[in-house]
């Protein structure tokens, strides 16, 4: 990708974002975050790829609808987009869902939830450290 190309892809990002959060009105759409933004060298057409938020982000119809509303949002948010972006050529708004923000959630509750199952109980890490610092000092000595 281009350094224009990033450009735009960052530009539109944060334009439609802004429309998102502040002019679209369908309650099908709730809290989405644009996590990714690709635009084809020629500007016929740019994928946006979301992430969906809170609850929504639990079942696949919510985010099913979720998608219906972003489809059907795409021409007022290429039109609001394009009246902002000073672009020769606007391209066409595709939406795809992005699964990486929930499942790195997911990811983070299980390392947590092993985490917690694996911590030693009665303080036995604080002299496991101390052992360590002990024979830190011991090879310290040992070498000056």
């Amino acid at each position: 990708m281009s350094r224009r190309t990033e450009k735009i892809a960052s530009e539109l990002r944060s334009e439609v974002a802004r429309l998102l959060r502040e002019e679209v009105t369908d309650p099908r759409i709730g809290l989405v975050t644009l996590t990714r933004v690709d635009v084809a060298p020629d500007l016929s057409n740019a994928l946006l790829y979301y992430s969906v938020m809170g609850a929504e982000a639990a079942d696949a119809a919510s985010i099913e609808r979720v998608d219906d509303g972003l489809h059907s949002a795409a021409p007022f948010l290429r039109r609001r987009a394009a009246r902002t972006l000073s672009l020769k050529r606007m391209p066409e708004l595709r939406f795809r869902y992005d699964p990486s923000l929930s499942l790195a959630s997911d990811t983070l509750s299980l390392l947590r939830s092993l985490g917690e199952r694996e911590a030693p109980a009665g303080g036995q890490g604080e002299d496991e450290s101390a052992t360590t610092d002990a024979t830190r000092s011991q090879a310290d000595d040992e070498t000056a």
